[in-house]
């Protein structure tokens, strides 16, 4: 009995430590031991039955033995003298339960038994993360910090029982984590969903802020306001453009909240960082304008459709503004209208010339004529959207001072 009470507890523990219902856990076990007992006694696969009951602490094997009045073949049958000193009440033609000793079964029967549970638990785990977080694939979840590793810098976060690892890419620049602190992670993806699942988190992917702005923001919840396009870089700045439904109801004011509640909720979540965000607009050239935002556009002409292609024209005193340190502003314009961007000042500060995009006869040039001769070996692949500054606009940039970028 004491045997049984150990295996009992050592049975609750492995379902703890697995998060796994003792039921199901006892119907694995039996399973395992049923196959090891088979390896054992290979003739009697089908007369073995394992009885496991937690309630009364029962852990027992048995063959089942046909009793005859001849000399038993085999363990599955029991001669009627012997079956006797088992069941007094056996007779012949009848059935008794031999009992089997378990730590009888051999080594190799016992190695199979406890990789046959190890298989088993590695399956209902990997079903248990599946079920858990497939739905939550692409969402934001609430997580508390459980461990920092100092050296690689590794976070693990604790969600409803279950470890997940925030690497230092994924982490917010400049952020400092503390072990107990709830924060806010968003679910990448899941891989690995047909072997051993690994949930990839992430604090840094522009979603995370779409996310918080839908928790913080019920006209977003609920398709209102409707967020169209975002750039991000992680830990100094976003951009955020929304647009409204209805018409009643302003996005840009709706996001900002009362005494800018909602975003101060957003930006406290990602420790600081800047948020501007950008009404959007059908008509790209206002877009663009406004993606440029805080900086002053006195006009926008695209210069290619196709290509998405435009010419920014800005005061010289905003061209710094514009650009942003280290041309971080006009980058983020760029991604943002998925645009190439070329700033230019409103006068050429060598000859002092105005923009000529600014003139009311301004027509955007022809495209050259591709050569007829092109090499049909060569693959064309289409930049990513960019910003291209003038050398006279990148010159007057470098003079300037740029101006505190305000939120």
């Amino acid at each position: 009995m004491n045997k049984n009470n150990d295996f009992f507890k050592a049975l609750e523990s492995l379902g703890e430590e697995n998060s796994v219902e003792t039921e199901l856990l006892i119907e694995k076990v039996k399973s395992a031991m049923l196959k090891a007992a088979r390896k054992a006694y290979p003739h009697s696969e089908e007369n073995i039955r394992v009885e496991i009951d937690p309630a009364t602490k029962k852990f027992e094997m048995y063959i089942v033995q046909e009793v005859i009045d001849d000399y038993p073949i085999d363990e599955n049958e029991v001669n009627i003298d012997v079956a006797k000193t088992i069941d007094p009440n056996a007779y012949v033609g009848g059935t008794i339960l031999k009992e089997i000793d378990i730590s009888k079964l051999g080594r190799m029967a016992a190695l199979s038994a406890k990789q046959s549970i190890k298989g088993d638990l590695r399956e209902i785990n990997r079903e248990q993360m599946l079920s858990r977080f497939e739905s939550k694939e692409h969402e934001c979840i609430t997580a508390r910090v459980s461990q920092i590793e100092p050296g690689r810098g590794t976070v693990t976060v604790d969600y409803q029982g279950t470890e997940l690892y925030l690497f230092r890419n994924e982490q917010i620049p400049g952020e400092v984590l503390e072990e107990g602190r709830n924060i806010k992670v968003y679910i990448t993806g899941i891989v690995g969903k047909t072997k051993k699942p690994i949930v990839k988190i992430s604090r840094t992917h522009k979603d995370l802020v779409k996310r918080l702005f839908e928790i913080e923001v019920p006209e977003i919840y609920d398709g209102t306001v409707e967020v169209k396009s975002i750039s991000r870089e992680a830990g100094s700045r976003t951009k955020i453009a929304v647009w409204s439904k209805d018409p009643n109801v302003d996005a840009v004011g709706a996001c900002i909240g009362a005494k800018r509640s909602r975003i101060t909720a957003v930006v406290n979540e990602l420790s600081g960082e800047k948020i501007d965000i950008i009404p959007w607009s059908e008509v790209p050239e206002e877009f663009i304008a406004r993606a440029l935002a805080p900086a002053e556009v006195l006009k926008t002409v695209i210069t290619s459709a196709e290509e998405k292609t435009c010419t920014v024209i800005v005061p010289n005193n905003q061209l710094s503004l514009a650009i942003g340190n280290k041309g971080q502003n006009a980058k983020l314009a760029a991604k943002l209208t998925g645009f190439k961007i070329d700033i230019k000042p409103q006068f050429d500060t060598v000859t002092n010339e105005e923009a000529p995009e600014l003139s009311p006869d301004f027509k955007v040039p022809e495209p050259e004529t591709a050569p007829a001769d092109i090499d049909e070996d060569v693959e064309l692949v289409a930049d990513e959207p960019a910003v291209e500054i003038g050398e006279t606009a990148e010159k007057a940039a470098d003079e300037e001072t740029a101006p505190t970028e305000e939120e």
